[in-house]
């Protein structure tokens, strides 16, 4: 298990941010935890900053560091071991008509269009439901790490997901997932997770990290459904 002081030597500092709104528990703050600079964080020091709890947001990476709270729990999914029940099956099975398509970062009209439109559908008043170009490309699009952009369309051309994800010397970091809310049917944030522990899985990395897991929060609970999975506790990954 790494730790700070078993970090590649780089000058690497640590700041705390101010306290802000949480996203996920009401009426509590938040903190965070960042690695600075950001030109020193390249893809082995990031991996390493990940098996830590770090994620990365743009070209920050963080850790949620709260004031008398820590609900915010890595969790990563051993590939290999990996065992979908039967929910999961049926949902693999029937997207089995989208055609991915993994390509660099870059900025397309068309994943912005669908990039508002779930966050009006799906998170509206959360904060991102009003996003400007900018500030999209700043979250999904800036990267100093080895991410890639996955696209799911149908064999018409019809867009139906986007996925981003980082390339980690043990694994990929899911990033972020928007899709088409009108196809609730076909359970797209399930089936970008399973896409991805398959591509773990035929790049013979061992883990997908799936960021922070919050069990008192509803938008975090689909995380836990995906067995066996690990979870970071004391600096160490155990099964829960």
């Amino acid at each position: 298990m790494s730790h700070l002081k078993d970090l590649p030597v780089v000058s690497l500092q640590f700041y705390v941010t101010a306290p802000y709104p949480c996203s996920y528990l009401a009426h509590h703050k938040a903190r965070s935890q960042v690695a600075t600079p950001n030109h020193l964080i390249n893809g082995q020091v990031y991996s390493d900053l990940v098996q830590l709890g770090f994620r990365r947001s743009g070209v920050f990476a963080y850790r949620p560091y709260c004031d008398g709270c820590k609900s915010c729990v890595p969790l990563r999914i051993p590939v290999n071991e990996f065992d979908p029940n039967r929910t999961q099956r049926r949902i693999w099975g029937k997207n089995q008509d989208l055609n991915a398509n993994v390509s660099d970062l870059r900025f397309d009209d068309e994943h912005y269009a669908l990039y508002q439109r779930y966050q009006s559908e799906r998170h509206a008043g959360g904060g991102m439901d009003h996003d400007s170009r900018e500030q999209y490309a700043q979250f999904l699009l800036q990267s100093r790490v080895d991410s890639r952009l996955i696209e799911f369309r149908l064999a018409s051309g019809e867009l139906k997901m986007v996925s981003i994800v980082d390339l980690l010397t043990d694994g990929l970091s899911s990033v972020y997932t928007f899709y088409d809310p009108a196809e609730t049917h076909r359970s797209l944030g399930t089936y970008g997770i399973l896409w991805q522990i398959d591509l773990c899985q035929r790049l013979s990395l061992s883990h997908l990290y799936l960021g922070y897991w919050i069990e008192q929060s509803p938008k975090m609970a689909y995380k836990s459904l995906f067995t066996p999975h690990e979870v970071l506790q004391n600096g160490i990954w155990v099964r829960p």
